[in-house]
């Protein structure tokens, strides 16, 4: 498919770190941003990218952005949705967490909390908490998925049902507006539901570029979670959601 050589670089920005943003790229090369959206507009069109406010992903679909790149989405966001889920947590409790770039911003925010049993599905995770001795980590086992160190399968599903824990962090790949909470990979939704199953709080952390992504296996739905913490939410089904379910919607950016 032949793309002029200004569309190409922007693919092949958006393929290296995730999103790309319409400020940004007007900058980078010096045009005005109504070109660019119409760049962004033809490139969705061809479905190289996927629109979001102020800017596009890469990729769209049922494939995951590699994991690298997902730590730089909304790294800003991501980080102030970890410090709000961190101050609902308090010391001396037990909680899951569960595979994700923003789930990890959350224990980055726990590290100064004392006394906590955290039990993770997620390599990264138990890295990060396990040199603080204040911590108690206890780590699934399983098959180890090689893009994002995340434990997944059977046994690791088998591993959670041992506990019954105080809160439970967990991510979305995707929030459909009907309230579906999506991800790509069946052995890490099997996971989450036995999460979400054995915690008394269950914690939702997920940015705002989710309500724009898709992903074809369905974890649960939103009215089974106690917190939704995001940066914004401007999808007003999702809100009346919360609303009617009685889930409590933390916007970070608000």
């Amino acid at each position: 498919m032949y793309l002029p050589p200004r569309q190409a670089e922007i693919v092949q920005m958006a393929k290296d770190s995730g999103r790309v943003l319409v400020e940004e790229l007007a900058a980078h090369f010096d045009v005005t941003p109504q070109t660019i959206r119409k760049d962004l507009n033809d490139l969705c069109d061809r479905r190289l990218l996927s629109r979001i406010h102020g800017g596009a992903l890469f990729p769209s679909g049922i494939e995951n952005v590699q994991y690298e790149a997902r730590r730089k989405i909304a790294a800003e966001e991501k980080d102030a949705i970890g410090q709000a889920a961190a101050r609902l947590i308090p010391d001396n409790a037990s909680l899951f967490i569960n595979i994700g770039t923003t789930t990890e911003a959350v224990s980055q925010f726990l590290l100064d909390h004392q006394g906590l049993m955290v039990i993770t599905n997620n390599i990264n995770v138990a890295n990060r908490m396990r040199v603080y001795p204040s911590l108690e980590v206890v780590i699934a086992g399983g098959v180890v998925r090689g893009s994002d160190g995340g434990i997944v399968g059977e046994a690791a599903v088998d591993f959670i049902k041992q506990f019954k824990v105080d809160y439970a962090v967990i991510g979305a790949s995707a929030i459909d507006e009907d309230g579906a909470l999506l991800d790509y990979d069946f052995r890490e939704v099997k996971v989450a539901q036995a999460i979400i199953a054995n915690a008394r709080h269950v914690i939702l952390v997920a940015d705002s570029t989710k309500f724009e992504r898709t992903a074809p296996v369905r974890i649960g739905h939103i009215s089974q979670v106690n917190t939704f913490i995001t940066d914004i939410c401007q999808v007003e089904r999702i809100r009346a959601l919360c609303v009617e379910s009685e889930v409590r919607m933390i916007e970070t950016a608000v």
